[in-house]
């Protein structure tokens, strides 16, 4: 399948993390002095699923084609490393991808979707949530699927079909050297999205907004600043 590239110079993406990713660890308070912090990082590398990937890598994921000593190293690498059992639209449970929305509206609604989608399964709608918004800028070719018709499979809005036809798309896209993807937000009217298939595509990476999401007894919620 031939797909047309999109040559872009995009200088800020919006992707969204939690924001209990995005603080010191919870226990360095705790530490009297280097040392024992030091033990303490041995003993999470154990069980990090991004420092493992760091020093020896995953099935699908080279360590050397992670970022080190830059700025947000961290989230980047963490993007690749931890995936989700059904994977994402556009990578599977063994290689993760970094999501990003051209603009805050639409990372909100991609991070609203999947968190009402958690909430949906355990019938439950009261939560609050803030984020912390990571901006990254992409330069380079990327298949643009902004053109596909509507009913493409992989823009399908349920993921139990969206996602094994985006993931197959994506390993066929990534054989050929692909970059990634640019494509229409399936959560947002009018967004576009872009999923970057390497780490090192993802460049300075720097804080943006800070969102609070909440949920008070339904599907709906309300965004704030935080």
């Amino acid at each position: 399948m031939t797909l047309p590239l999109a040559s872009i110079m995009v200088e800020a993406t919006v992707r969204l993390i939690p924001t209990a990713y995005y603080k010191p660890p919870v226990l360095t308070p705790l530490v009297e002095n280097a040392g024992d912090l030091a033990i303490l990082a041995a003993i999470e590398g154990l069980t990090s699923q991004r420092l493992i990937a760091e020093k020896v890598g995953l099935a699908g994921l080279d360590p050397r084609e992670l970022l080190f000593r830059a700025w947000g190293q961290t989230h980047v690498n963490a993007a690749f490393a931890y995936t989700r059992s059904e994977g994402n639209r556009f990578n599977d449970a063994a290689r993760g991808a970094w999501y990003a929305g051209f603009e805050d509206l639409t990372a909100l609604a991609e991070v609203a979707y999947h968190r009402t989608r958690e909430l949906e399964r355990i019938n439950h709608f009261h939560d609050a949530a803030i984020y912390q918004a990571l901006l990254a800028g992409f330069m380079g070719d990327f298949h643009d699927l902004r053109q596909e018709p509507a009913d493409a499979p992989w823009l399908s809005p349920d993921p139990s079909h969206a996602y094994p036809e985006g993931q197959a798309l994506a390993r066929s896209l990534r054989e050929t050297g692909s970059r990634g993807v640019i494509y229409p937000s399936v959560r947002r009217a009018g967004g576009t999205c872009i999923a970057a298939f390497e780490p090192h595509l993802v460049q300075n990476v720097r804080p943006g907004a800070r969102w609070k999401l909440i949920w008070n007894g339904s599907r709906d919620y309300t965004v704030t600043t935080a």
